[in-house]
């Protein structure tokens, strides 16, 4: 997990096209975009300072954009919820837990956890913080009328309380000794006590609301009056707007209309690189985009069917091709081989045509019509990976076809609505939280579907279970029922790509996200 300045390298979109069509990718792009020479002697950093205004640029934004933490899915949301409110705990690059709202989140037994909060926090509106507002905004969540987002995380509290004049004691439903990180889960931001009307996000944070407009920008100024000391935050103003075209959001940072813009495609990296005032940041993360395959249809839930797709995959070439090197080969689980929990004994998934194809006769795949592929601009990569899929099928007598369709509105028309379809899954900051959201039985955010009463109680096993290699051999387990089970397929996990106007100082990687993750109002300041 680190963050790198991308010097020079890339592949015009032209060359991927032809390369595309050609079929012939194992060799394409591999490496050479984070070559460049090291400068002799590093220039001292300048100080921070305060002052100036920035626009940034998300590739998504729609009419469900949202100040209320509880209604919060997209990567524009938790933005706007780290700047407008604050957390109890933050991650750090490490994926550490910091303490932010709360001076210590403690527990001798990892089901009764005593949080002490920090004396002289107030409101954007004056309001002092105190433990009220902290039960509220946690316990909101449980209630299914809120229609939280994290309500499977938040099910696991049973009782929240005032234990003191700055202490909450949080009890959950069994020991979860994650529970500082999950606290660091941006729908978890803290909130006035009672609040049910969010249009003017009054929170804690470093920015506080200008004006607002779904689907269209977001502008926040500075809190003077913020009660963390250090600095920051540095800017006098911060406009978020959204850009889903790929090529749209670079032509506006390279012509100076936006300053900040994230999920770069891997192709466009050398044209911003080499465009003087600008940098390109690769962050090494968990972010994956997923084939979907439905099990409430027919044929996408027919279990060889979805072990034909896996074999289809040549993840190597969508490593190398697709993503032109920015991304690490996956073996159909989420959680990517630099994580502490990775079972790296779970035997590599390959490319096998051959296996393919006796999966998909098996299921009655071959020559027959087939439901279409749902992918879009939005989920990094898909639309090519569909052609890759596509080539690939048809060499073996299947017949895929790819619906294109615009990335706006696709996560709320087409995500998880249609038998075939691709996902774009942000990284998350634990793999309880991971597996929670998006594997769980009852998970709202449950892609394909799927039941397994062993993954869900291997996963609340693992919880509470304080012996951390045994707590590994858990999630290594669920790891080899989710590849070997789950309508979901991971060929790669992907880089965070940001690009900024150098001008923009104090970027760092943190890796749950992009514009270091989703937190860099609070760090960012202006170099003129």
């Amino acid at each position: 997990m680190y963050d790198d300045v991308i010097r020079k390298g890339g592949m015009s979109r032209r060359d991927v096209l032809r390369v595309l069509a050609a079929g012939g990718m194992a060799a394409a792009g591999a490496g050479g975009l984070l070559v460049g020479a090291t400068p002799a002697i590093a220039a001292p950093a300048p100080a921070p300072k305060k002052g100036g205004k920035i626009r940034v640029a998300y590739d998504a934004a729609s009419t469900a954009d949202t100040l209320d933490p509880a209604k919060g899915s997209s990567g524009s949301d938790y933005i706007r919820f780290f700047m407008f409110y604050s957390s109890l705990t933050q991650l750090d690059a490490s994926l550490t837990p910091r303490m932010d709202l709360a001076e210590a989140v403690d527990s001798s037994d990892g089901k009764v956890w005593v949080i002490k909060l920090r004396k002289g926090v107030n409101f954007h509106d004056g309001k002092p913080l105190g433990p009220a507002d902290v039960v509220y905004s946690l316990m909101r969540h449980k209630n299914a009328a809120t229609a939280s987002k994290v309500k499977t995380l938040a099910d696991q509290f049973t009782d929240a309380k005032q234990t003191g004049p700055n202490e909450i004691t949080l009890t959950l439903a069994s020991a979860n000794t994650d529970l500082p990180v999950i606290l660091a889960t941006p729908q978890f931001v803290i909130v006035k006590d009672g609040t049910t009307d969010f249009a003017t996000a009054v929170g804690t944070g470093p920015y506080k609301l200008k004006s607002f407009k779904p689907g269209v920008s977001t502008v926040g100024v500075r809190n003077d009056n913020v009660w963390k000391t250090g600095g920051g935050p540095y800017l006098d103003q911060i406009e978020l707007i959204g850009i889903g075209d790929d090529a749209a959001r670079i032509n506006a940072l390279l012509s100076g209309d936006v300053h900040l813009i994230n999920s770069v495609d891997p192709r466009s990296t050398q044209r911003i690189a080499s465009t003087d005032g600008y940098e390109v940041r690769e962050t090494k993360s968990g972010l994956y985009t997923d084939l979907i395959m439905r099990r409430d249809n027919t044929m996408s839930g027919n279990p060889d069917f979805v072990q034909g797709m896996k074999y289809l995959f040549d993840r190597e070439q969508v490593k190398s091709a697709v993503f032109r090197g920015y991304a690490v080969v996956g073996n159909d689980q989420p959680i990517p081989p630099e994580h502490r929990y990775f079972n790296a004994s779970l035997p590599q998934r390959p490319h096998d045509p051959d296996k393919a194809k006796f999966h998909f006769q098996k299921a009655g795949a071959v020559g027959t019509t087939l439901p279409p592929i749902y992918a879009t601009t939005d989920a990094n990569g898909s639309i090519e990976m569909g052609v890759l899929l596509q080539q690939s099928a048809a060499k073996i007598g299947v017949n895929l076809t790819i619906n294109r369709v615009p990335a706006d509105g696709y996560w709320s028309q087409h995500w998880m609505k249609h038998p075939l379809g691709f996902g774009s899954i942000n990284p998350r900051s634990s793999a309880d939280v991971l597996f929670t959201q998006f594997f769980k039985s009852d998970a709202p955010w449950n892609e394909s579907g799927w039941n397994s009463p062993k993954f869900d109680q291997l996963l609340a096993a693992a919880r509470s279970e304080t012996d951390d290699a045994k707590r590994k051999q858990m999630y290594g387990d669920m790891q080899v029922i989710v590849s070997e089970q789950c309508g979901i397929g991971i060929p790669t996990f992907l880089s965070l790509l940001d690009a900024n106007d150098k001008r923009v100082q104090g970027l760092t990687a943190i890796p749950t996200g992009a514009m270091m993750g989703f937190t860099f109002a609070e760090h960012v300041w202006w170099n003129a």
